[in-house]
């Protein structure tokens, strides 16, 4: 295992596509759900124990080895939104490009042929890490903390928030992320043995419903 690719791959400059898409937080912002560092931390810590928890089990367990083909079925399942779907192969496309190019992998290109529009971007990830020889626990915190820098660095530019004011939620919240990596790995490990059903299904119907009125924007400035 190498500390040095777990940085490269959750570095927020690996061009994976994440700096387009907002994690719910646009949407949020104009509902008057985020007005300032206090509501982007309640928000960021909804969205860390639900579809954080969620992704970051499925990349721990992509990172075990489970068949991509069998999670990205299980990751469809877990996403009613249909405009969430699309957000999550479009950057689950982009990083795997990034990926390829960076870790060669046979199991990546396998997962690309099979999705040519793009799989699920927790499972690429945990094939990503994988490839990078990191493990899952690595895989786990790097989808957990996704799930909140995103929202965390869209607000900056939709509010005008401080950048200190919102890394500063990002710390405060490091010890949930941690909790919530630890669960993803544990259901992870029992995926490996009794199937997909043991991974979590944490839901957040007003993210999903959000990402729905979101995609009917005439204009955005995020794509998801």
């Amino acid at each position: 295992m190498s500390r040095a690719a777990l940085l490269v791959l959750a570095d927020g400059r690996f061009p994976a596509g994440g700096h387009a898409h907002s994690g719910g937080a646009e949407a949020a912002v104009k509902a008057g759900r985020i007005t300032g560092a206090a509501s982007l931390e309640d928000f960021c810590r909804g969205r860390l124990h639900t579809a954080g928890r969620v992704a970051a089990a499925l990349a721990a367990a992509a990172a075990l080895g489970v068949d991509p083909v069998e999670l990205d079925a299980a990751a469809d399942a877990r996403t009613p939104s249909p405009a969430l779907r699309v957000a999550a192969r479009k950057l689950g496309r982009q990083l795997m490009r990034a990926a390829r190019a960076t870790w060669p992998s046979g199991e990546l290109d396998a997962l690309a042929r099979e999705f040519p529009k793009g799989a699920h971007q927790p499972v690429v990830l945990g094939l990503a890490a994988r490839a990078a020889g990191l493990g899952a626990e690595d895989a786990a915190h790097c989808a957990a903390y996704e799930s909140v820098s995103g929202p965390a660095s869209a607000t900056v530019r939709l509010l005008s928030l401080d950048p200190f004011d919102a890394t500063a939620v990002l710390a405060r919240l490091a010890p949930e992320l941690d909790r919530v990596a630890d669960q993803a790995v544990e259901a992870a490990r029992e995926v490996v043995d009794t199937g997909v059903d043991a991974l979590p299904a944490a839901s957040a119907p007003l993210l999903e419903i959000s990402a729905e009125v979101h995609a009917a924007w005439p204009v955005r400035l995020f794509a998801s």
